[in-house]
């Protein structure tokens, strides 16, 4: 794994990357709006794999983005290579289509100490935040991409996304701070592969963050631009696909089958009320 090779396709221009907050805020942000978040392995028929050399082979070389567990399971690579104190954590994600939490498991994030404070990192979200976050509950963490706010009940945090300062916002996902290892996550990358109550294996999306905090968002058959509450939508046909993959996120594919169907709620629900609105594209 060529460390120089990871930065240049990350588009990383610092001036250092010895382990500090400017250095990680840079590598964060440089990660979120070079590499997206995809679904489009599974809908290509590739197996994924969280081999780590195989997650740098796609990412790195091939150019591709990946689901949570290979963003940040490579990212976390990453950062303990450039003498980063890391470790891995879990999180359950809140979805907006089922109206409840994910399994234990569902989503890879990463902590960060850093002369005597911590951070939470996670380049592998859709509706994420551009800079590491403080790990101080009860906080407006203001960025471009939104307000976060993080809260702690008994062992627990949770994480929202405010529109407006001062007003409850939208949850994210919530976790406990229990390390994890990267195999720890296999099944529930399998489960993600071919799981009807996973939204990776009923959408096929591709998702990559821009400057100012506006999203760019595949779907289906449509192409997504979020800024703020403002929302706009375009119908692709299955023939422009392709095109729009590459054009707009250097993604070049093969037996590519588009995908938008319902997605089944899990078995164990554990829901939350006056969620419904919360959107992950």
């Amino acid at each position: 794994m060529d460390v120089g090779c990871y930065l240049k396709r990350i588009g990383f221009q610092g001036v250092s990357t010895c382990p500090s907050l400017e250095t990680l805020k840079y590598l964060h942000r440089s990660h979120l709006f070079s590499v997206p978040f995809e679904s489009l392995s599974i809908h290509c028929k590739e197996p994924i794999s969280l081999e780590l050399p195989r997650l740098y082979e796609k990412i790195v070389q091939y150019h591709r983005g990946g689901f949570c567990c290979e963003l940040n399971g490579l990212f976390h690579w990453l950062l303990q290579v450039l003498g980063f104190h890391t470790k891995i954590i879990a999180a359950r994600v809140w979805n907006r289509f089922t109206q409840c939490f994910g399994p234990p498991l569902d989503h890879l994030i990463i902590l960060v100490d850093l002369d005597g404070q911590q951070f939470l990192c996670d380049v592998g979200f859709g509706e994420g935040f551009l800079e590491p976050l403080k790990m101080k509950p009860e906080v407006e963490q203001v960025q471009e991409a939104g307000i976060f706010w993080l809260s702690l009940e008994g062992a627990t945090w949770a994480l929202e996304r405010r529109e407006i300062s001062g007003e409850r916002g939208r949850f994210l996902y919530k976790f406990t701070l229990e390390e994890k290892k990267l195999e720890d996550f296999s099944d529930m990358c399998l489960y993600h592969q071919t799981s009807p109550c996973s939204i990776f294996t009923c959408k096929s999306f591709c998702s990559l963050h821009k400057a100012g905090g506006g999203r760019l968002t595949y779907l289906g058959q449509r192409l997504i631009f979020t800024m703020g509450r403002e929302r706009t939508e375009t119908f692709l046909q299955n023939s422009d696909i392709p095109t729009v993959l590459f054009d707009k996120f250097g993604v070049n594919l093969k037996n590519f089958e588009p995908k938008d169907e319902k997605i089944l709620p899990p078995p164990q629900q554990d829901s939350l009320v006056g969620e419904a609105n919360n959107d992950l594209f």
